[in-house]
């Protein structure tokens, strides 16, 4: 199968609306929004762990605790402060008494506000909110986001309480819980462990599918050696449940065990390969072409690539640990792109550079075809992308722009048929339109 296909067979399988009675007071609500969301009912009231991503899909999920508890939903946790998990409480803004939150274990570096713009066009990009269905297919980790398909923006309700401890412990409405930092995903992240019911919801540190250890809309680096230790510290748990921020949730502790073991070895893998390699003096493209997961790990769908990527992983590890310079001294300084592209092209010839770009695109080598398009002069406009193409001579200028437009168009969509990670297809499809 394409990768196209793959992520279309593991998103019809993987995010069917679900309800899941975990036991006589748990309930798993799966393809409802985006993410996931937990209910657990007390003696007097509904206790949500997250909300969706917008009022109107909470609104449905809302309706459906109608049909299981005539009991109001009076407190919500936060397991972070992503707003697909935080986006619909405001459908319950007419019961909910407490809000309840962690703050993070460091706090954002200052002056993000400053990248809203691009941040905020990255993210578009990432998560395929100006495409179609047909286009999107699912957002990898779950259906597509209500933001996406006209369903309402984000409504959330601030915490009435923030915490800085490391855990708390509380009894709500009669249910015994443990909330507990756990920096993974986000540093503000938690997981919720329910004694009792032996269940354990650990928001977004653990989803079926490889995680974006980092995010190609930009995020600050997400420490994965820290996320490590979070995925032991939900392992001691020995939980008989396992209820995720994203995909399906894991019941029986043999399973829980397996699959959570499993998918915190394949990270600390990439993790240790990377930093082997980085140590051999491997500069980053040397690193990712040699970090790959091991075969035992090719066949779990649960590690399949549909939302982050490996390459990703190690590229952010890469830069997490020792910043942009690769130890090449000749990237220590380098000329431009523009200049370099352009002495490239002299070199090569426009003529025979367009001949060679065709016979990738023909043979499907399409990243390849990207690649060269860049040295052609290609320029898009968004995204920190150049704009236009410009591929030699004045007298030629519109004619080669308009072909090499044309040509990153096709490659940009047949490169986005290759991919099973639904964030890389989505910013693939979402440059190729923004070429018109």
């Amino acid at each position: 199968m394409t990768g196209e296909q793959r992520l279309k067979a593991f998103a019809e399988t993987s995010y069917k609306k679900t309800l899941t009675k975990v036991n006589h007071h748990i309930y798993h609500f799966l393809g409802y929004g985006i993410s996931n969301s937990i209910a657990v009912i007390g003696d007097t009231s509904v206790i949500l762990i997250d909300a969706l991503d917008c009022p109107d899909y909470a609104r449905e999920l809302k309706r459906e605790l109608a049909e299981l508890t005539d009991k109001p939903v009076k407190t919500i946790i936060y397991t972070h402060g992503h707003p697909d998990h935080r986006g619909g409480a405001g459908a319950f803004r007419d019961t909910v008494e407490e809000v309840i939150a962690f703050a993070p274990e460091k706090p954002m570096l200052q002056y993000y506000d400053r990248l809203n713009h691009v941040l905020n066009q990255r993210g578009t990009y990432q998560f395929g909110y100006e495409l179609t269905d047909e286009e999107a297919i699912s957002e990898g980790i779950g259906i597509r986001e209500g933001i996406a398909v006209g369903k309402g923006g984000f409504d959330p309700i601030p915490p009435t309480i923030l915490y800085r401890e490391k855990a708390v412990e509380r009894v709500i409405d009669g249910v015994k819980l443990k909330m507990v930092s756990a920096p993974g995903e986000t540093d503000d992240q938690i997981f919720v462990w329910l004694e009792n019911d032996r269940v354990i919801c650990t928001g977004d540190n653990y989803y079926g599918c490889w995680p974006n250890l980092y995010a190609i809309r930009g995020t600050q680096y997400r420490d994965i050696a820290a996320w490590v230790e979070t995925l032991d510290a939900i392992l001691s748990y020995e939980a008989e449940a396992l209820l995720p921020g994203h995909t399906k949730p894991l019941v029986g502790r043999e399973l829980v065990r397996e699959q959570i073991k499993t998918f915190r070895d394949a990270i600390e893998y990439v993790l240790l390969e990377t930093l082997d390699c980085m140590d051999k003096g491997m500069t980053m493209s040397e690193t990712v072409e040699r970090v790959k997961l091991p075969e035992k790990y090719q066949d779990k769908d649960y590690l399949g690539e549909y939302y982050g990527t490996v390459e990703w992983s190690v590229k952010g590890i890469y830069c997490g640990y020792v910043g942009w310079f690769d130890g090449n001294a000749a990237n220590l300084m380098p000329v431009s792109d523009r200049e370099y592209q352009a002495v490239l092209r002299d070199l090569i010839g426009t003529e025979k550079l367009m001949e060679k770009i065709r016979t990738c695109i023909e043979t499907e080598q399409y990243q390849l075809a990207l690649q060269l398009l860049e040295i052609a002069g290609n320029e898009e406009a968004g995204g920190g992308e150049q704009a236009a193409c410009n591929a030699g001579k004045k007298q030629a200028e519109d004619r080669e722009q308009t072909e090499c437009r044309k040509l990153k168009k096709e490659a940009l969509l047949g490169r986005a048929r290759q991919m099973t990670s639904a964030n890389a297809r989505h910013y693939l499809i979402a440059s190729a339109k923004n070429l018109g």
